[in-house]
């Protein structure tokens, strides 16, 4: 079974969750999935908070509403994927370069579901390069302060987030402790947010694997 056939799946299961109201509704891959199946229970639903351009435009493709979150109070439930889980369920995302809007909704949602392949299952975060979302003028000097963190960081050069800001993608990370490792990137000045989803990890992982569909709990 190739890798779109597991997205599909895992997408396809986080169905069960959609119980009505609100629901955010992240970016990528496994999750344009998700959204063309969201379309086939849309009257579940009374709208939903996209994290990115290119999930709004999908969502509004299929008719379904896109609200602003400043509008719509706290939400149900957020599905979105991942481009690394560790077995407690911290994250790291940003591989679309949609993380902040992305940590904010998770921040303001009940339940964080997410959804990916079997492949995105690790037993320590860092071998993804960690996406770091950084206020133009101080790329350089976010990027000489990840270096004494042990990380070698690189633009991601013409590309800009929807929010006017760079990436940097940090390479050769080890990230033992996601909570603190989140905590000191975030407090360096000139970072907006890092891709790691520790402080608000996921509460549940659905995988897409050779046997099924397959819910994993944190550790």
């Amino acid at each position: 079974m190739n890798a779109d056939e597991l997205k599909k799946q895992a997408a396809k299961a986080a169905l069960e969750y959609i119980t009505g109201g609100i629901i955010g509704v992240g970016t990528g891959s496994t999750v344009n999935h998700f959204i063309d199946y969201l379309a086939t229970v849309k009257g579940k639903i009374e709208g939903t908070v996209s994290s990115s351009e290119a999930s709004t435009e999908r969502l509004k493709q299929h008719g379904i509403p896109v609200l602003d979150l400043n509008s719509t109070g706290d939400l149900e439930v957020y599905i979105d994927g991942a481009d690394e889980s560790d077995h407690y369920l911290n994250l790291i995302k940003g591989g679309g370069g949609a993380l902040t809007r992305e940590k904010i909704i998770a921040g303001a949602s009940k339940k964080f579901v997410c959804i990916a392949d079997q492949s995105k299952l690790v037993d320590m975060l860092g071998t993804f390069p960690l996406p770091v979302e950084v206020i133009p003028m101080a790329r350089s000097h976010v990027a000489r302060q990840l270096v004494k963190l042990g990380g070698t960081p690189v633009w991601r050069e013409g590309f800009t987030t929807d929010n006017g800001n760079v990436i940097l993608d940090v390479h050769n990370l080890e990230i033992m402790k996601p909570r603190e490792m989140e905590q000191q990137i975030n407090a360096i000045a000139g970072v907006v947010t890092t891709g790691i989803f520790a402080l608000r990890g996921a509460d549940v992982l659905i995988l897409g694997t050779e046997e099924g569909a397959k819910t994993v709990q944190p550790k």
